[in-house]
């Protein structure tokens, strides 16, 4: 379905550049856009609709293209990226501290920025090239 295909390729774009451009410790960017990227209910909102979009591209198969592997890595992406949003959501607001498994906190917490520059990668490369494999 093309609706997935351009749902996906938006998602991971904006997880990227929410996970890539905000950091917790840098307040002096002051524009707009930047402002809505550290809203937090945005980034709620976002990683629900990427993990979701993200599955449902495992799922879904645009015409001509080969199934599950065709969009492998934009729906492993929008994954990640989706479940990392809502991991940095939940862990804001828990009262208690998170403890996580070194694996998780290795990729979600420490590879933040690598993550997001991904996501954007991944949502580039799916726009420009629609057809390649596992693109």
């Amino acid at each position: 379905m093309l609706q997935f295909y351009f749902l996906s390729i938006l998602t991971n774009a904006v997880t990227g550049c929410i996970l890539f451009f905000t950091d917790e410790n840098d307040d002096s960017r002051a524009g707009a856009f930047y402002q809505v990227l550290k809203n937090e209910k945005f980034s709620l909102v976002m990683g629900v609709v990427t993990f979701v979009t993200g599955f449902f591209k495992l799922l879904t198969v645009v015409p001509g293209d080969v199934p599950v592997v065709g969009d492998l890595i934009p729906a492993v992406c929008g994954l990640l990226g989706g479940f990392a949003l809502l991991y940095y959501y939940y862990s804001s607001k828990s009262e208690k501290g998170l403890t996580s498994p070194k694996f998780l906190q290795k990729i979600i917490l420490e590879g933040k920025k690598y993550l997001g520059l991904v996501c954007m990668i991944a949502a580039g490369l799916h726009f420009i090239f629609p057809a390649v494999l596992f693109i």
